[in-house]
């Protein structure tokens, strides 16, 4: 099954030409990719899959997909061993994000 994940975008950068963010998954972060949502500002939730952000949505759709995503286990691949005390959801305040360079 393939799912896309709700994460909050800490930063913003170009990388070769491309926009690209940190952005955190409960406990978790990685490198993605923003350019299908140019848009897209520091604090803003993002629907990712495989890498790529598709499209952006509200803090109250975050959670409401978060809270389904752990009713049926998909967010297994999430729950780290170093991150499994790390509540899934929490929301990132501006003043923990970085920047845009």
């Amino acid at each position: 099954m393939c799912l896309a994940i709700p994460g909050q975008i800490l930063e913003m950068h170009r990388e070769h030409d491309m926009l690209m963010a940190k952005v955190q998954f409960g406990g978790i972060t990685k490198r993605i990719c923003l350019e299908y949502v140019p848009e897209a500002q520091i604090g803003e939730y993002v629907l990712v899959h495989v890498g790529f952000a598709l499209a952006r949505i509200d803090e109250e759709e975050a959670k409401r997909i978060y809270e389904m995503l752990e009713t049926i286990g998909g967010l297994d691949e999430l729950n780290e061993p170093a991150a499994q005390s790390t509540p899934l959801w929490r929301k990132v305040e501006p003043s923990e994000a970085g920047s845009p360079a």
